[in-house]
């Protein structure tokens, strides 16, 4: 019966999004996998008397259909706040989508056929891949540096094989953390400039910088119209929204606005109104600083258990903003198999190891840890436990060694 099933099917039961969120909906768990806001910060009566004033404003007509490319006024909204941030942007050059997760996919719908050149950050976002995956690309992995992907790979990549698309994480990169430096988000657009290649920036994260300088967007330093950009109201307001957007020239947006007819004709236009009515009468700003110290707080509980605890040859990074933090132990240490035979059925831990943030699923002793999706107590908590069982992973392996 399987052989009903087309090549993605399959591939996207491979690709662990599914697992990831099954894990962080199990009460009996601590999950540091999905990438999960803090309920507890969602502004649950503002956003219910917006969809209370979105019914009751009988002008907007929200049952009906409307605008494929999303409401106008919220895009007026949006492209204020892009605008201030550094990314001239005008209505025009939005379109909304049913969260960040659509965006990518409408995108590598439009640009990639199946063989196409696509080049991803080594290691990424598990989810891009998953919708990838769709398409039949071929990847070329370019490794992550501390302060971004390699250039220098990267333009060897460009030289050898022709590429259709970048995809790339700069601010705070998925999984890692990393942020790409001035100096390589430059680079990273005279090499696509050179080659021609379209860049795709997904930055869901871009506002929740604890510490640490602001750094311009690709989409702000392109002069030639290259540039595609991606975000998420998930991170910021609530993931059940299901609301993102991406913004970009006249060809690319009348593009994805065609696929996007074909996919689901619009998104919820009750939600893009009360997005937008939330957004008039409540500070967006105001809400961030309070996202932004809950989560540096987590994420500071997070790193000071694990570094107190972890045993010798793990390590896990400190970023300056954003819902992760990113966990390398020994080469023969494989992540995912502990995950499934220890870590899992035995502490009730979840994680993301790194198998599933890689085409060529070719590095397994890494993890991205999750920490804005329970209590200080419940990470202080796992991160012991899962110290623990690392510890004990590089013990056995030791032991059987010196017995024989």
């Amino acid at each position: 019966m399987t052989k009903l099933f087309a090549e993605r099917t399959i591939k996207a039961g491979e690709a662990g999004i599914a697992d990831a969120f099954a894990a962080s909906n199990d009460a009996n768990l601590i999950s540091f996998a999905g990438g999960f806001p803090d309920a507890a910060l969602f502004p649950n009566a503002a956003m219910g008397a917006a969809f209370q004033h979105a019914f009751t404003d009988g002008s907007q007509n929200i049952l009906q259909y409307h605008d494929n490319r999303g409401y106008l006024k919220l895009r007026e909204q949006l492209a204020a706040r892009l605008t201030d941030d550094g990314t001239p942007t005008q209505a025009d050059d939005i379109i909304l989508t049913q969260g960040a997760q659509q965006a990518i996919d409408l995108v590598a719908r439009m640009l990639i056929n199946p063989g196409d050149g696509l080049v991803v950050e080594a290691p990424t976002y598990f989810g891009a891949l998953g919708a990838f995956d769709n398409y039949g690309p071929t990847y070329y992995e370019v490794p992550m540096q501390s302060d971004g992907m390699d250039m220098h790979a990267l333009q060897k990549v460009l030289m050898a094989h022709p590429v259709k698309m970048i995809y790339t994480i700069p601010d705070f990169q998925n999984p890692t953390g990393i942020v790409m430096s001035l100096k390589k988000r430059q680079e990273l657009l005279r090499l696509a400039k050179q080659y021609d290649v379209v860049i795709l920036e997904d930055s869901p994260y871009r506002w929740l910088r604890f510490t640490g300088e602001q750094l311009p967007t690709l989409q702000s330093l392109d002069t030639d119209d290259r540039v595609i950009s991606l975000g998420s109201f998930s991170k910021i307001l609530a993931p059940g929204l299901r609301l993102g957007w991406a913004s970009g020239g006249k060809r690319w947006i009348d593009a994805i606005a065609n696929l996007k007819n074909g996919a689901d004709l619009e998104s919820p236009f009750m939600t893009m109104v009360a997005v937008s009515d939330y957004l008039a009468e409540n500070s967006l700003d105001d809400h961030l600083v309070q996202l932004r110290r809950t989560y540096q707080m987590k994420k500071d509980a997070m790193v000071n258990a694990l570094r107190c605890n972890l045993p010798a040859g793990f390590k896990v990074n400190d970023p300056q903003g954003w819902f992760f933090v990113w966990l390398t132990g020994p080469a023969d240490v494989d992540m995912g198999q502990l995950l499934k035979d220890e870590v899992l059925p035995h502490e009730n831990i979840a994680y993301i190891p790194s198998r599933n943030l890689y085409p060529s699923k070719s590095v397994v002793n890494a993890a991205r840890l999750n920490f804005t999706g329970e209590d200080v107590a419940a990470i202080q908590t796992g991160a012991a436990r899962l110290s623990a069982a690392l510890a004990q992973a590089v013990v056995q392996p030791a032991t059987a060694a010196g017995l024989s």
